[in-house]
């Protein structure tokens, strides 16, 4: 529920910047600058901190050895805190040559912009790393609600600072008000949790935490996950270089379609990869049961994710114009332009699968601390991506004689088969650890056509209603027996959470 508050106002905030800006230069820009310090957040924020801190925090806490996980986790916000100062300084300072580097496609006014985009956007970065600090601790007491609802009040900075302004202001001035929201943002998501963390751990002694063995485990973790998730940033990057140079409104059309992509992946992977990380972390040192509890953990998480990520891929691949037309079509935004998204969704919609139950995997590893034997994975990812990448966007659309601005498609696809090469090698490995996980046998037959059913109905829906109503009123109609459909398909084909889900539904208040 956190997750989708926080994504919801996402969605919200982009349709906002979408009305405004449209697929202009200044959404490019704005769109471009906001990855460069978002990469601060995600080496050093989230995903790392989970790898590395949870595991030992979570373990302490259930040894019931309160008083070391509070020393570490003041260890951990003093070194996050120097490093994190000491990386914004240099991204501030470095901003044109982040910008040259990380998006060559710019020139003239739109690079300029972008450039002082990021000056303003790396503070507010920085923020949002000790911000997932505060999620670590808050997970690892199984509260999960605050941590991941909290980038609501991020969002909704962003959405005051761009309505703010007075009518007519150009769209320069406009991206820069809502740079400076970010940052507000950032900090308010930050100082919302601190008082909850003090009442469950009773203060955190900060330090370094010289000496400390269990310090230690953490930071050698925390550079494993780092190059980890550097690695993983370096595929997003070498996809918004590439789209830079796929003509106007590529790299913002790119950006609008993963705010709708990972809207599955973050509500039904992350959600139940962070619910499990703890709980693995837990099992993990649970002696000599500990394998079989975390083979059942997991297959017990699986059919879960499945269940949910196999009709969003669908829904994106089969009616992303659709989903795209209700959340950003208006003002500036077009109905060609939701089509053009739609293109990016179809493509990323080929490892949304492989993507989620990837995540669910590398939460088992960290459990496990080991933190190398992902970032191994992710290697191999990367240079699958690069290479089909520029294949895929440079050179395809030639070649089939489509549009250059088609290559973002190309990107998200290769992306996708990168993915799922990543995702046998973590489940392969992760067999050699504890034993086998599978899916229950025949259950994603049953799930891809139950979704393929409900697509093929909300179609003979769509070729009714046609463009007589407007992009969200559509949605609705055309969406509800997309989800009707599925439902009740994967209940005559016998899916054991279909029947959960309606008991649920039907069971007497």
């Amino acid at each position: 529920m956190g997750i989708l508050a926080s994504r919801l106002a996402g969605l919200v905030r982009q349709r906002v910047l979408a009305h405004f800006l449209g697929l202009s230069d200044a959404a490019d820009a704005f769109s471009g600058a906001f990855r460069i310090p978002n990469l601060l957040q995600n080496l050093f924020g989230e995903g790392v901190l989970s790898a590395s801190f949870i595991p030992v925090y979570a373990r302490l806490e259930a040894e019931g050895r309160h008083e070391e996980a509070r020393r570490v986790a003041g260890a951990v916000a003093g070194l996050l805190g120097c490093l994190v100062a000491v990386v914004v300084a240099v991204g501030v300072t470095a901003s044109p040559w982040l910008v040259h580097v990380l998006v060559p496609g710019f020139e003239g006014p739109k690079q300029e912009l972008a450039e002082r985009l990021v000056r303003i956007l790396f503070p507010g970065a920085g923020f949002l790393v000790l911000s997932a600090w505060c999620l670590g601790i808050l997970n690892s007491h199984r509260r999960f609600f605050l941590s991941y609802a909290a980038p609501v009040v991020w969002n909704a900075a962003i959405l005051a600072a761009v309505l703010l302004p007075p009518a007519g202001v150009d769209q320069d001035t406009l991206v820069r008000w809502a740079a400076w929201g970010a940052v507000a943002g950032g900090l308010l998501q930050f100082l919302i949790q601190v008082p909850t963390i003090l009442r469950l751990t009773g203060g955190v002694p900060l330090g370094l935490g010289r000496g400390d063995p269990n310090v230690r485990v953490v930071r050698g973790n925390f550079f494993s996950a780092l190059f980890g998730r550097g690695v993983v940033q370096i595929s997003a990057f070498i996809d918004a270089i590439l789209a830079s140079f796929l003509g106007r409104g590529a790299v913002a059309a790119l950006g609008n379609a993963q705010m709708l992509y990972t809207l599955p992946i973050s509500l039904f992977g992350m959600s139940v990869a962070a619910a499990e990380l703890p709980a693995l972390s837990a099992d993990a040192g649970a002696g000599t049961d500990a394998h079989r509890a975390m083979r059942e953990r997991l297959e017990r998480a699986m059919p879960r994710v499945a269940y949910f990520i196999v009709p969003s891929a669908v829904a994106l691949a089969g009616l992303g114009h659709v989903l795209a037309g209700a959340v950003f079509q208006t003002g500036a935004f077009t109905a060609s332009d939701a089509r053009y998204v739609w293109g990016i969704l179809a493509g990323s919609a080929t490892g949304l699968l492989a993507g989620t139950l990837g995540r669910l995997y590398s939460s088992a590893w960290y459990a496990l601390h080991d933190t190398r034997t992902p970032l191994k994975y992710a290697i191999v990812r990367v240079g699958i991506t690069t290479v089909l990448g520029l294949l895929a966007a440079l050179v395809l659309p030639g070649l089939l004689g489509l549009d250059e601005k088609w290559g973002t498609a190309g990107l998200t696809a290769s992306a996708g088969v990168a993915g799922w090469v990543e995702f046998f090698l973590l489940r392969r490995g992760l067999d050699g650890r504890i034993g086998v996980t599978r899916l229950p046998p025949g259950l994603l037959p049953r799930l891809w056509g139950a979704a393929l059913a409900g697509c093929a109905a909300s179609w003979g829906v769509l070729l009714i209603v046609g463009d007589k109503v407007g992009p969200v009123l559509t949605a609705a109609m055309v969406l509800l027996p997309f989800g009707l459909v599925y439902l009740g398909g994967t209940v005559l084909l016998n899916v054991p959470l279909a029947r959960e889900v309606t008991r649920r539904f039907l069971a007497p208040k």
